[in-house]
């Protein structure tokens, strides 16, 4: 991996390509992973699933630290300055393209636009960083989620998490062959559909439960401890802040066929009205039914540790399916980076995308089972 980014600082300005979707010759990375035959729709589908993932379920509990005035609206301020902070980066990459610089990683927007290599080296960390964590983060909670589904048919059973890791990790191995970005359109317009189906379901249990003559007691005072309420509220404000994150928006529209002006806007639109039909209704029925006793998501709001479960098992049942099913599509999505990386450096973009010199199957399985002893060397130390 350092071998390919100190290859790739040496050359990026001859891997920007011509300003027309064409890579650079010899790049393998763009002409596989980053191919530019997407609509705009596809690049929503992108976005949404970059964005929108199982972290809504921890909105409830970030309203808990600042209440409901201040929560709501500082979750609308963030909506409001990212899906600014976005648009004005696709902007600067329409400029970029317009001007013959079509950047289609955003390592080398960064170079481009803060004019120094620090830059490249600096953006490659944050970028690898946050794209290796949500791949990790991604199989974890993925093996949890079958886990939770195990214990409840077969309560007391042998198996461990790190079972279940391997068994996503190997799942994974398979899907990674997908041969490019644009190839998960339509899995990603999926993780669109899992989003909105797991927070109607959550949503409609937390309302349930609210309305229901054995609700919990709801109290929404804050913390009267003074260090704790500002603990509390930088909490809140990092998780409402997280839950707008996307760290792939250049690579998402390189994607779109060329020019890509104006088409992520659109795509844009759809990633928000997405997220403001899933964050909100989630935050505020999840805060509402269980006010501070919330917890830090909101699956295990409605599933305590003393007594029973307070909503149907067949819905938790459901939702904990459609969450797995999302993390793995966030996890795929995520992974694209990496293997651009990998593909750039090992491909021939010479020969055809499925020879035996381009065949993704060693490469990007071999990342993706070391990611997974990674995250069983975690679950080992979990259990």
């Amino acid at each position: 991996m350092a071998a390919a980014v100190a290859d790739e600082a040496a050359t990026r300005r001859g891997e920007r390509g011509d300003g027309e979707g064409k890579a650079a010759a010899g790049d393998a990375g763009a002409a596989f992973v980053l191919e530019s035959k997407g609509t705009w729709w596809h690049a929503g589908f992108h976005l949404t699933t970059a964005m929108v993932g199982p972290a809504v379920l921890s909105l409830p509990y970030a309203l808990r630290g600042i209440g409901w005035a201040l929560g709501l609206a500082t979750l609308t301020a963030l909506a409001a300055v990212s899906f600014y902070t976005y648009y004005a980066m696709s902007r600067v990459l329409d400029h970029c393209e317009a001007a013959g610089r079509r950047h289609i990683r955003f390592r080398d927007l960064a170079a481009d636009v803060l004019g120094s290599g620090w830059a490249f080296y600096l953006m490659v960390a944050v970028q690898g960083a946050i794209n290796v964590g949500v791949t990790i983060g991604s199989i974890l909670l993925a093996g949890n989620s079958l886990q939770i589904m195990y214990s409840s048919l077969v309560p007391g059973g042998p198996l461990k998490l790190y079972h279940f890791i391997i068994a996503v990790a190997s799942v994974l191995a398979l899907l990674s062959q997908m041969p490019s970005f644009h190839s998960l359109r339509y899995i990603n317009l999926g993780s669109l559909v899992l989003s909105v189906g797991y927070t109607i379901l959550v949503s409609a249990a937390c309302i349930r439960i609210g309305l229901s003559s054995n609700a919990p007691a709801k109290d929404y005072s804050l913390s009267t401890s003074k260090s704790e309420k500002t603990f509390d509220a930088f909490l809140s404000v990092s998780i409402l802040a997280a839950a707008f994150g996307n760290g792939i928006l250049p690579e998402i529209q390189a994607t779109l066929v060329p020019p890509a002006a104006g088409k992520m806007v659109k795509a844009l639109v759809i990633n928000y009205s997405v997220a403001f039909f899933t964050f909100y209704p989630l935050a505020i029925t999840g805060y509402w039914a269980f006010g501070q006793t919330v917890q830090s998501n909101a699956i295990q709001s409605l599933m305590p540790n003393a007594g029973p479960s307070l909503a149907p098992r067949w819905l938790l049942c459901l939702t904990v399916v459609l969450v797995l099913f999302q993390l793995l599509a966030i996890a795929l999505l995520y992974a694209q980076v990496v293997y651009e990386v990998m593909e750039k450096r090992v491909a021939d973009a010479t020969r055809a995308r499925f020879s035996w010199r381009c065949g993704p199957c060693t490469w990007r399985s071999a990342h993706l089972w070391r990611r997974r002893c990674r995250s069983s060397a975690r679950s080992w130390a979990i259990c």
